[in-house]
């Protein structure tokens, strides 16, 4: 079977649209990729992605090809467009006129900027992982280059692509924050347990008894048990003081 060029590239965009699952996961640069697949794969003058949590917008990404276009635009939509008529639906915005959507007075300011860039056409695709909404793609086309049906769907595939690893990634940092939580309480644990066991070895007195000195050291002190425990064990603090006056712990 042979495939087409744009087939080709549309497989390699899913897959790294896919590749998430990396500690320097950079959010910017990932949606910058997701833009300047559309603007190579449609005919596209510039593409953009809207972030939104809230209903507001969060962030604005554009493509590396007419960046500046891509901004500007996003940016108009603050009062109106397509991809807060997209987030707010749920659903695709299909191709628009740009100057019959101006003459129409629907979303006076993003038109007329897009009017000013040159752009005849837009659409938007909201990104969406199930029932959650994290934004809205939208790309702008010029005179001669109108889109169809098929690229308003590749749109969406890579919009449901990139809604999918976002998703992802926000789960692995989620998983990779906990595991660093668990892991720094297990260490924590292991630390007092060692300068207990320490203390009631230098002192001879039951680990029990050790502990409680450690800890009314710490609230004397007002800091947290665990940093106590790693001045014991580096031997900062003077025993003597940390176990009390007249040797009494409890």
């Amino acid at each position: 079977m042979q495939h087409t060029t744009r087939e080709v590239r549309l497989a390699a965009a899913l897959v790294e649209a896919a590749d998430t699952l990396t500690d320097g996961f950079d959010t910017a640069h990932y949606l910058q990729r997701l833009c300047d697949h559309c603007v190579e794969l449609l005919p596209a003058r510039a593409a953009g992605v809207m972030l939104i949590d809230g209903g507001r917008a969060v962030s604005l990404a554009g493509s590396s090809r007419r960046q500046d276009v891509a901004l500007d635009l996003l940016a108009a939509q603050h009062d109106g467009g397509p991809c807060p008529d997209s987030y707010g639906s749920g659903r695709p915005v299909p191709p628009v006129s740009i100057r019959a959507a101006h003459e129409e007075a629907r979303w006076p300011r993003f038109t007329e900027r897009a009017l000013a860039h040159d752009i005849a056409t837009t659409f938007a695709v909201p990104l969406r992982r199930r029932e959650t909404l994290l934004g809205a793609l939208n790309v702008f086309v010029p005179a001669g280059a109108g889109p169809d049906d098929a690229g308003l769907r590749l749109a969406q595939t890579l919009a449901d692509a990139a809604a999918l690893g976002l998703h992802n990634q926000r789960a692995y940092a989620q998983y990779r924050t906990l595991a660093g939580q668990l892991q720094e309480a297990l260490t924590s644990r292991v630390r007092v347990e060692q300068a207990k066991g320490m203390l009631a070895e230098r002192w001879q007195v039951p680990a029990d008894e050790a502990f409680v000195a450690l800890r009314r050291f710490a609230r004397r002190r007002r800091l947290p048990v665990d940093r106590v425990a790693r001045d014991v064990l580096a031997g900062t603090p003077d025993t003597r003081e940390l176990r009390g006056p007249s040797g009494e712990s409890a």
